[in-house]
């Protein structure tokens, strides 16, 4: 059993935007502390035989300037590396390309910072559609997947994460995380009605649930 309240908690979740040569992006941020050292938490993000444990299967050149591609999900370049601190690397998923942030530090309290931002360039029109949850929640269910991991030392298995993610727990988590990124999403300047609308979309596309708002 996951203690679904607990891991929503957990977690801290932001939205921001950057202007680009390109025009306007749009940044979701994630972090979280987990109750491990540094290089724990740095190998089980960047090394090809650990990352398939908690996030899904990885192939390619896992070093600076070297490509990677997730199994049916994204690829892209590793642009910087600065072991066990963190690394930049373009995310490449149906023809568009965004980048990853991810920073790895000893945390004031104990344990170890994990942070991931997530900077792309949206389509409005989808944006407005889904709001951050789109890529929010995804990456929330990595998170959660890391701090099992971690606590565990065991390996995910596909079938039994597919399995609760269909259950009413995994429903349940998701429609948690939306709603907080509904709260970044305002707290961001979206007007509440536009927000909720938003994430209630997300919410019916994790969980296969339509809402009242459809």
């Amino acid at each position: 059993m996951i203690d679904v309240t607990e891991q929503i908690n957990a977690v801290r979740r932001s939205v921001g935007s950057r202007t680009l040569e390109a025009g306007e992006a749009r940044i979701v941020t994630i972090g979280r502390t987990y109750d491990a050292t540094v290089e724990e938490v740095w190998e089980a993000c960047t090394d090809a035989e650990r990352i398939p444990r908690w996030f899904m299967p990885v192939t390619g050149d896992l070093r600076l300037h070297g490509r990677y591609q997730l199994e049916g999900n994204a690829g892209g370049e590793i642009l910087t590396c600065d072991p066990p601190n963190g690394f930049t690397a373009t995310w490449e998923y149906g023809g568009d390309v965004s980048w990853i942030d991810v920073s790895v530090t000893a945390d004031q309290g104990g344990g170890t910072r994990f942070e991931l931002r997530h900077t792309a360039h949206v389509d409005d029109k989808f944006w407005d559609e889904y709001g951050p949850g789109a890529t929010g929640v995804g990456w929330e269910l990595g998170v959660l997947g890391l701090f099992l991991y971690l606590g565990s030392g065991e390996s995910m298995d596909p079938k039994e994460s597919e399995a609760w993610s269909a259950s009413d727990e995994g429903k349940e988590f998701v429609t948690a995380s939306s709603a907080k990124w509904r709260d970044a999403s305002i707290a961001f300047g979206t007007p509440e009605v536009a927000a909720t609308a938003a994430g209630d979309r997300t919410t019916a596309f994790y969980t296969g649930v339509e809402s009242e708002a459809g």
